[in-house]
């Protein structure tokens, strides 16, 4: 059952304090180095992209082609992201940052050697550009989950707009980078570079000292994680509403990056050097926004931000389609770039809002996911249209289907749910059974007897409702709840879970809201004593 949000005070948006700084986060000496790292790691992937996307234009003329090269970057964070993003929590997150690092370096300096052995090829060159984006997948998952451990609270935004700021100055420094070493040695010695920075960024990483503390339950299995890590995505409406967002909005806007090459070349005979222009002149557009978002974040709502921005992206989509003027292309790429961040971060803050810390890794790993199967996606369908039609027409229909689609995906896909508290609680790890069973092989049902007065019958299977997605989000199989035929006023609420040690595991997932809520079906029940819990090990047979 969705409930609505209480209505803000009429003064709420102006009188409130005012936000933290944009910058705060950076005075944490950690997040300040990680920062850093982030940046260096991000500026390496946007020379491997621009180099691999203007190689491939010296390669073959057919805009599929090019436009594959977006899709083959992208497509293993949509592949690999859940199994990365569960291996990141259950791993010890430094070292496999570390171990993520290196793969990067190692591909780029694969593919370094393949070009200057003159063995390149089209297709040789989609793969190590996929090979490459392994080794993307790999890593951003574990880095959106370490962020939270690294600032307060209140300053995640701002540190997450940061990040945004680290992607697009990167966005800038990796393609001149780019642009200026091809123009003078050539694209193989972009790879070296790249190579040699990303073996830096995973010293720089060893530096970092994380404690990183065992379960005492012991390691999750992969498979069980990723099922849990889906389950709490499933049973989250929170969640659902901004993957829904994230989808709508790169499967469009990513028609713009996958076919920039061929809109550089229809500038007036433009080279690398205009494609590299518009391509910092996006990264610019969005950093310069990142000075304006805490403010935006307080006068607006999420889904406010997110239809703005669409439809300011939609107009330079459009305007980049037609325009064969430098100038007005760059302004329409500085424009763009602001309507990307601001999306961006309002979906991105939005779903770290939504994750408790011990799903963290996991849950970012399907939004990331989301965004890049909608742009894998979304780059190889506009690109065929350009095959089909023309590179202009593909960007206009892109412009126009990105709105009608978003204003149709916020009308039908609402999220009115109140935001639970998701702050770590040990409220009920003290009620975890001592005992253990003297064996761990089957399934355990978990009953709870509440007696309720028969008048509050609809109030209680209400707040059931919110139970129901709470247990299957802590990653129980199954939930029902029993009305007794010849007693209205007794209910049973039966939990399924895979295991005793995975029954255990549920108190450790326990949140402050989850706390809350025990505390709410509690006032419901009647008697001097608490409901009758009782647990059973299903006997194998």
């Amino acid at each position: 059952m969705k409930l609505p949000l209480p209505p803000l005070p009429a003064s709420s948006a102006n009188d409130a304090a005012p936000p933290p700084s944009a910058f705060g986060p950076m005075r944490a000496p950690v997040f300040r180095m990680l920062w850093l790292t982030w940046l260096i790691a991000n500026t390496c992937m946007w020379m491997n992209d621009v180099a691999a996307a203007w190689m491939m234009t010296s390669l073959t003329t057919a805009p599929i082609w090019v436009a594959l090269v977006q899709t083959a970057s992208m497509l293993p964070v949509f592949l690999l992201g859940l199994p990365s993003g569960a291996l990141a929590d259950i791993l010890d997150r430094r070292r496999y940052f570390i171990i993520t690092q290196f793969w990067v370096a190692v591909v780029a300096t694969i593919l370094c050697a393949v070009i200057l052995a003159d063995a390149i090829t089209p297709p040789v060159l989609l793969a190590l550009t996929f090979a490459n984006g392994i080794g993307l997948a790999m890593r951003w998952p574990v880095f959106s989950a370490i962020v939270p451990e690294l600032v307060p609270r209140a300053q995640l935004p701002a540190a997450l707009a940061l990040n945004g700021v680290a992607m697009n100055a990167s966005r800038i420094a990796g393609p001149l980078a780019a642009g200026a070493i091809i123009a003078s040695l050539g694209s193989a010695y972009v790879f070296v570079l790249n190579a040699v920075l990303s073996v830096i960024s995973g010293f720089v990483i060893m530096r970092w000292r994380r404690t990183h503390v065992p379960s005492p339950l012991g390691r999750e299995r992969i498979g069980g994680a990723m099922r849990v890590g889906l389950q709490f995505a499933r049973h989250s409406n929170r969640v659902k509403a901004v993957l829904a967002r994230v989808a709508a909005s790169f499967f469009h806007s990513t028609a713009l990056m996958a076919l920039l090459p061929l809109v550089a070349r229809a500038q007036g005979g433009g080279g690398a050097g205009v494609f590299t222009l518009l391509l910092a002149c996006m990264g610019g557009g969005a950093i310069s926004a990142v000075f304006f978002l805490p403010r935006m974040r307080q006068a607006f709502s999420r889904d406010t931000l997110v239809m703005g921005s669409t439809v300011l992206s939609a107009a330079m989509i459009a305007v980049a389609a037609v325009s064969t003027n430098v100038v007005l292309t760059s302004s329409a790429m500085w424009l763009s770039g602001m309507a990307f961040i601001v999306s961006a971060n309002s979906l991105s803050v939005s779903m770290q809002m939504a994750l408790p810390d011990w799903v963290r890794a996991r849950g970012m790993s399907i939004y990331q996911m989301a965004l890049m199967g909608a742009s894998a996606t979304g780059a190889a369908a506009w690109g065929q249209v350009a095959t089909l039609d023309s590179v202009q027409h593909s960007l206009l229909y892109a412009a126009g289907s990105s709105v009608v689609v978003m204003a149709l995906v916020l009308r039908l896909i609402q999220d009115r749910e109140l935001l639970e508290d998701m702050t770590p609680s040990s409220a009920l790890k003290a009620l975890a059974p001592s005992l253990s069973p003297l064996q761990d092989g089957g399934r355990l049902v978990l009953t709870v007897e509440y007696r309720i007065d028969p008048e509050r019958t609809e109030a209680f299977m209400a707040l059931m409702e919110l139970s129901r997605r709470a247990r299957l989000r802590q990653g129980a199989l199954s939930w029902t709840l029993l009305r007794d035929v010849s007693d209205p006023g007794l209910f049973t609420e039966q939990i399924i879970d895979p295991s005793w040690t995975e029954h255990l595991r549920r108190f450790d997932r326990a949140t402050a809201g989850d706390a809350a809520l025990r505390e709410r079906k509690l006032a419901f029940h009647l008697g001097p004593d608490g409901p009758v819990i009782t647990r059973r090990l299903v006997a194998k047979g």
